[in-house]
């Protein structure tokens, strides 16, 4: 299977996971919110920073507008459905400002567009992928768009069948495009556990033989944590100062100490997952000598002694013969004389 490279960093069999922190419109339209978490994000060790790239145009039509004009959640929504989008949408100039705050930080700048419009905004900032939602596995016409700007496609595949994921896929190769990553995604903020289903990243992967990774709506570290340990080579997660902040996902976010555990635990259980090939390190070669056994002579023998294996036990540390060698012992002769509870060495026999 081939690795696909975002920027600068290999993803995929072989190479430690890809951390995204989903800022995604947990800025809340201020942008020196924006910028902090940017900032903060930098400072967790994540690859990338994710944003959502949108219009109150382009993403909703006027009848949702009116269906959803008032909400019993103050806390989660301000206001109503066109007021939230209005304030919540990042603008060009913004998106160069948070793509230049990036830049300093050295963290990648990345979004998901939703429109054509906003590809060709997110191309002019030279995003190392395309990100496409979870709601547009099936809006052929986006992703044939971005997949003939030749950039890595990253798919999230929540509410999608096997089928529509498919589809997808084919859409994209079908542009010459064949540099794809598949996000394992349940699109409920927050799952339950027995709805997360992470053994379908394995599922994704054989099927359309491309990296595979996961999309967090869970709350905590524990689950993307685990996606890791079973192969994930990325791992998209909201990221929040303050998972008590008035907004949309923030409840739902990791915040950077959350962050910061994900980074670091997920390298080192990438290191730990090491390779399907048996092996024992120069470490446990060495340590061999400590807490292995070696055969310790039972009582005092004499040279010229012919040896049976009753003569010895078997103790620590593992500097003789090894007790799984006693039947090339048995019948041999003391070249020397030995002590109660000694070591037998090769040395010691003619």
């Amino acid at each position: 299977m081939q690795t696909v490279k975002l920027g600068n960093v290999e993803v995929g069999p072989g190479h430690p996971p890809y951390i995204i922190a989903e800022v995604g419109s947990n800025h809340n339209g201020d942008m020196d919110l924006c910028r902090d978490l940017i900032d903060a994000a930098a400072e967790t060790g994540a690859h990338a920073v994710k944003f959502q790239s949108w219009t109150d145009k382009s993403l909703i039509a006027e009848e949702e507008y009116q269906r959803n004009t008032t909400y019993s959640d103050k806390k989660k929504h301000f206001g109503s459905l066109r007021e939230m989008v209005t304030a919540y949408q990042l603008t060009s100039e913004q998106h160069s400002q948070a793509h230049a705050r990036c830049v300093e930080k050295g963290i990648a700048f990345c979004s998901t567009p939703f429109s054509p419009e906003e590809v060709d905004l997110l191309e002019s900032l030279d995003v190392p992928f395309f990100k496409i939602a979870s709601m547009d596995v099936v809006h052929l016409s986006l992703l044939k768009y971005v997949a003939r700007k030749k950039r890595p496609v990253i798919i999230s595949t929540g509410m999608a069948t096997m089928g529509e994921i498919e589809q997808a896929v084919d859409t994209v190769r079908a542009e010459g495009n064949d540099q794809i990553v598949l996000l394992h995604c349940i699109s409920i903020y927050p799952p339950e556990y027995d709805a997360i289903h992470l053994r379908n990243m394995e599922t994704l992967q054989r099927a359309f033989e491309c990296p595979v990774g996961f999309s967090d709506h869970s709350l905590g570290t524990a689950i993307p944590l685990a996606a890791i340990a079973i192969g994930a080579c990325i791992i998209e997660k909201h990221f929040t100062l303050d998972q008590e902040m008035a907004g949309w996902d923030h409840a739902i976010s990791a915040n950077p100490e959350q962050m910061r555990t994900i980074v670091r635990e997920g390298r080192n259980i990438f290191a730990a997952l090491g390779s399907s090939r048996r092996t024992v390190s120069a470490a446990e070669m060495e340590k061999r000598k400590k807490f292995r056994r070696s055969l310790v002579a039972r009582r005092a023998l004499k040279k010229g002694h012919v040896v049976s294996e009753s003569d010895f036990d078997a103790k620590r540390p593992g500097l003789g013969v090894s007790p799984d060698q006693v039947q090339y012992v048995v019948g041999r002769t003391l070249a020397e004389d030995m002590t109660e509870d000694q070591v037998l060495r090769w040395s010691n026999l003619l």
